[in-house]
């Protein structure tokens, strides 16, 4: 399942992507572009504007009720039928949405706190962006939101 997020949903794309969801964001581009790219990727549009509601019509799309991230996760969750899986989390990039790739932990040694290059062993690297991750304390933490919304399912 891929989404398109409008402009006022950021932070509900932070968290589809850290669910393992491909979850396109374009924080500057107007409506007419969504729309094209959700009919020529078949992506879900996702939003809270309401205007935009009337032109999309001719594809899926789930309007968004809360201002709250975990809230609107909720929703997209129970109006799609979806649930949340711990197998596919921290599987894509946070920030460009790419799907991330294991890589070796000696590679990384130089970029990482010499605490982390310690205690951790698995990292992940994004092809894109080459941003660099690792299961921290937030790994946790975002297990207990997973855990939370699926219980609300």
């Amino acid at each position: 399942m891929k989404f398109i997020l409008t402009p006022e949903l950021g932070r509900l794309a932070k968290w589809l992507r850290i669910l393992g969801f491909d979850a396109a964001y374009f924080p500057q581009v107007n409506f007419a572009f969504l729309l094209v790219q959700a009919l020529r990727d078949n992506r879900i549009i996702l939003t809270r504007n309401s205007r935009f509601v009337n032109r999309a019509r001719m594809t899926r799309f789930v309007q968004i009720n809360s201002d709250q991230p975990i809230e609107q996760l909720k929703q997209v969750c129970k109006e799609l039928g979806i649930k949340p899986n711990e197998d596919t989390m921290f599987s894509r990039c946070i920030i460009c949405n790419t799907q991330l790739r294991e890589v070796n932990k000696h590679e990384v040694k130089d970029r990482v706190p010499e605490y982390v290059f310690n205690t951790q062993d698995d990292f992940f690297i994004c092809p894109c962006c080459q941003r660099l991750y690792w299961q921290g304390t937030h790994w946790g933490n975002v297990a207990q939101t997973v855990e939370a919304i699926a219980g609300d399912l």
